[in-house]
């Protein structure tokens, strides 16, 4: 018997901070959250700035950062052109706060990278694509199922730790059980288009 697998949906993990740079990060964030009321959005109890967070100076590093992986991602997936950063945004979610299911529409590739993650802070969720395979649910055997199985995965947030995604992918920000805050960066990556 032959098994093939098709229509996989790539999640691409990369620790690439530093501890200098999440306590840069983190203090930057923090000063602009205190001078800024933010927006609403997907977040529930906390604090979402506005997306321009690329254009300023003191996130340089963290943009080039972001640039260098989604570039190994163009390799790894075959495209062509080049990806331009859309927008970009700092997350703050105290003890209960969370984002509620989205998705990025008109981006290609989404991401979050992870600043300050006490235990227990909230995991990210991304659910299975598929909505046609939700019709079913057989019964499974006991035991842990292989992951291409799975419904639903779940990523602890680790600090200095950068996970892209296709943006169509639904995802949610689980409730912040910790007594302090946890700290994030969001962002959109497009594809540049040619003309010939």
């Amino acid at each position: 018997m032959n098994r093939e697998l098709f229509f996989p949906t790539p999640i691409y993990i990369k620790d690439v901070g530093t501890p200098e740079l999440n306590q840069r990060l983190e203090q930057n964030i923090l000063n602009w959250m205190n001078q800024d009321k933010g927006i609403q959005r997907t977040n529930v109890n906390g604090w979402h700035s506005e997306s321009n967070m690329a254009d300023r100076p003191e996130y340089r590093e963290l943009v080039d950062l972001l640039f260098k992986m989604q570039f190994e991602i163009y390799q790894e997936e075959h495209l062509d052109s080049e990806p331009f950063l859309g927008n970009m945004w700092a997350n703050v979610n105290p003890k209960g706060g969370f984002n509620r299911t989205h998705i990025h529409p008109n981006s290609l590739w989404s991401g979050v990278y992870y600043v300050k993650t006490p235990p227990n802070c909230g995991h990210l969720k991304l659910e299975d694509p598929r909505s046609i395979a939700l019709m079913t649910r057989p019964r499974m055997k006991p035991g842990p199922q292989p992951g291409r199985l799975w419904r639903e995965v779940h990523y602890e947030p680790v600090a200095g730790r950068l996970i892209m995604f296709p943006s169509w992918l639904n995802h949610c920000v689980d409730p912040n059980q910790s007594d302090d805050i946890r700290i994030s960066v969001s962002f959109n990556f497009m594809q540049k288009c040619y003309v010939v």
